[in-house]
């Protein structure tokens, strides 16, 4: 086919789409239906979907079809792109979980922060890793994670997000092969992106993270490392089995790989399992922060490493940020010491919990992924029903949710949304939800 006619035939559908003549969910003919009507190859058919889909015009669904997208979803539905939400809009994207006592607290550190003898030390450059003292504290509130890391062994960073880009930055290479689940947090998408990873998914099944299509995939593709969120899982809130996390481990030493345990919601859970740390502490980088369990205005995360990847780490957090801010460091420390984290948490699970109940009651009509304590939940959508459709027309409501395509690490995504918890007020969180049902229901019904 002329590469003009090629051209011109994805001009047109991309034309029709942008104008709605060809509106959102509409299921466009198969690759061969379309070969036959234009009378192009199948391959062509097939090339020319591919360039609309790169253009965010359509997306393909595996024994579905292709469907034209909802182009009215504003940017930023994703919660890769964090944006500003405007004042009238109900955040059900991303989390702010916040306690009416956090500001006193705040307040009455930054007061007890300014009058302490060391507030000089504060100016001046800290230790790449953190300061002795400050890693001890971190050390300590471990172990009441059941992580038991020596201080030498715990390392500050900004947030667990920048702990999950050292320990990439520390221990892969351009190329190297991630395992991860087929639906992860987006935030590690981004990263295994611009280190040019390759992220091998691992499909679901009704425990969590399908340990024998992981140990297939290990048998058959050179995986270096495994990410994992074994405690409360970011979107589907499950939690892993000791018995699952004593296999994992099994299948890591195995075939010689890294695990990277993403503990970030693992303390809105009580009496978890034991982390992977634990388990396999020679083989596993945790990760963890207080910007969920305390505010995310904290930037402060850690990691507890093996020995050997100590000062690797050390090197990535050099080249990365050089070091933390030792203000919001000496906060997050103090309230570490002082018990003032472990009432943070111990609100916040009851919180969610709470949280938890309104969305079970609100959305009882459709079917829910979560977990009791959870601050998000996973909304597969019914049949006939489409994620960007539904994410649109809440948008038109003043709802901002999260549709399933940041967290796929799948060519196509399902269709479902996840809608985070913990940011909108307790008062209109009811009604908020009952809207979402409404227009998921009005939308399977077209």
């Amino acid at each position: 086919m002329p590469a003009s006619r090629y051209k011109a035939l994805v001009d047109s559908l991309a034309a029709d789409i942008r104008s709605g003549r060809l509106t959102a969910g509409t299921r466009l003919p198969t690759h061969r239906q379309l070969a036959a009507r234009e009378q192009i190859a199948v391959v062509t058919a097939t090339r020319v979907y591919a360039e609309l889909e790169a253009a965010g015009l359509v997306s393909r669904e595996q024994g579905r079809g292709t469907f034209v997208r909802d182009l009215a979803l504003p940017d930023g539905h994703g919660v890769i792109d964090q944006q500003v939400i405007a004042g009238d809009v109900i955040d059900l994207n991303f989390n702010f979980p916040s306690l009416p006592d956090q500001t006193a607290l705040l307040r009455q550190a930054l007061r007890e922060i300014a009058s302490a003898g060391d507030l000089d030390a504060l100016l001046r450059y800290q230790p790449h890793c953190g300061r002795p003292h400050d890693r001890a504290s971190i050390a300590r509130h471990l172990t009441r994670r059941g992580v038991h890391a020596s201080p030498d062994r715990v390392l500050i960073v900004n947030g667990a997000q920048h702990g999950l880009a050292a320990a990439l930055i520390a221990t892969l290479h351009p190329g190297d092969v991630v395992a991860v689940d087929a639906l992860t947090y987006p935030g590690f998408k981004v990263l295994a992106r611009a280190l040019h990873l390759e992220l091998a998914p691992v499909p679901a099944n009704a425990h969590g993270t399908s340990l024998d299509a992981l140990e297939q995939l290990c048998g058959a593709r050179p995986v270096r490392a495994i990410y994992t969120m074994p405690t409360l899982h970011n979107p589907l809130g499950s939690v892993m089995s000791e018995p699952d996390r004593i296999r994992l481990a099994g299948i890591a030493r195995r075939h010689g790989q890294l695990i990277i345990e993403d503990a970030s919601y693992a303390y809105l859970v009580d009496n978890p399992p034991a982390p992977l740390a634990a388990l396999a502490p020679d083989i596993t980088i945790y990760a963890s922060g207080v910007s969920k369990s305390i505010a995310p205005g904290l930037r402060i995360g850690y990691l507890a490493a093996p020995a050997p990847l100590v000062r690797p780490l050390e090197r990535a957090i050099r080249a990365t940020t050089w070091n933390t801010p030792a203000l919001t460091v000496a906060i997050a420390c103090r309230w570490l010491d002082d018990g003032t984290v472990d009432r943070l948490e111990a609100g916040k699970r009851d919180d969610a919990r709470v949280r938890q109940a309104i969305a079970r009651d609100a959305l009882t009509e459709l079917p829910q992924v979560s977990h009791p304590a959870s601050y998000f939940t996973w909304l597969p959508m019914p049949q006939g029903a489409r994620a960007d459709r539904v994410a649109a027309a809440l948008a038109r409501h003043h709802i901002s949710v999260s549709t399933a395509e940041p967290f796929a690490t799948t060519t196509h995504a399902p269709q479902a949304i996840r809608l985070a918890l913990g940011s909108a007020d307790l008062k209109y969180l009811p009604a908020t939800l009952r809207t979402v049902a409404h227009v998921v229901s009005l939308d399977a019904a077209r």
